[in-house]
């Protein structure tokens, strides 16, 4: 949601000038995709040179063709994206550190900052006191399946060419799950658009961590949407209400 780089393009590279790198999202972004061009071919950027004790620390990589995908995704964009995230998820990563926001940590972290929120009133103000009870009893410890995960699921970090989409953006990827990488995409606020049934039944998945994935990232931008909350004033009116619906409709009859 913060601004964590700036971005130069000149001859066809692309130089990522870290404006914050607390968390060392240069180094997990120069190892990732290190990774990634090592084992696939064109998914990601191709890492070209990386400054990473610099003050900032910079990394360059290749430019990608295509458009950041948004809105109501085609059928054939949705086709494009599970094979990219296929791909993505064949490259060994058991030695990575864990997805920057790893759920069991995220539980606590959602719920914190949940707590320390004023509690607003009306349907939002249920959606609140339930997602705060949920989180309380919340805990997933590890999937059955190990995959990477980019851990950032704007469509903005997929790149759609007309055939293909490749991945951008990989400061706080890692170690994840399939389960809690889709969860994580099919809840993010710019993936509304579109209908993710079929996508998701294209994916051999465990249902209730699935489930389970999608109240934790609802319950994320719930918070973010609350009122002076870091997504607030970027949505329009009435965002809260949809959001706070959302909630309550995967907390009861999980949809």
């Amino acid at each position: 949601m913060s601004q964590t780089h700036e971005l130069v393009a000149t001859g066809g590279l692309l130089t990522k000038r870290y404006v914050s790198w607390s968390r060392d999202e240069h180094r997990r972004e120069w190892g990732v995709l290190t990774r990634v061009h090592a084992h696939t071919t064109d998914l990601a950027p191709r890492p070209v040179a990386a400054d990473l004790d610099a003050d900032p620390p910079t990394v360059t990589m290749s430019l990608l063709p295509g458009r950041p995908l948004s809105g109501s995704l085609s059928p054939a964009q949705l086709d494009g994206l599970a094979a990219a995230l296929r791909t993505l998820w064949s490259v060994p990563c058991a030695d990575l550190p864990a997805r920057r926001d790893e759920p069991d940590a995220f539980v606590g972290m959602v719920a914190a900052r949940l707590a320390e929120a004023p509690r607003p009133t009306g349907s939002a103000g249920e959606a609140y006191d339930a997602a705060r009870d949920w989180l309380r009893h919340a805990a997933f410890g590890p999937g059955r399946t190990t995959v990477l995960g980019g851990a950032d699921p704007n469509l903005a970090n997929y790149l759609w060419d007309g055939e293909r989409v490749r991945i951008v953006d990989f400061e706080d990827a890692g170690r994840s799950d399939p389960e809690i990488e889709l969860a994580d995409l099919v809840e993010h606020l710019r993936a509304r658009a579109t209908d993710w049934t079929a996508f998701l039944a294209g994916f051999d998945l465990d249902p209730d961590r699935l489930l389970a994935g999608r109240r934790l990232f609802a319950a994320f931008w719930l918070h973010l949407l609350l009122p002076g909350g870091r997504a607030e004033a970027r949505n329009p009116p009435g965002t809260l209400d949809r959001q706070a619906a959302r909630v309550l409709g995967l907390l009861t009859d999980g949809r």
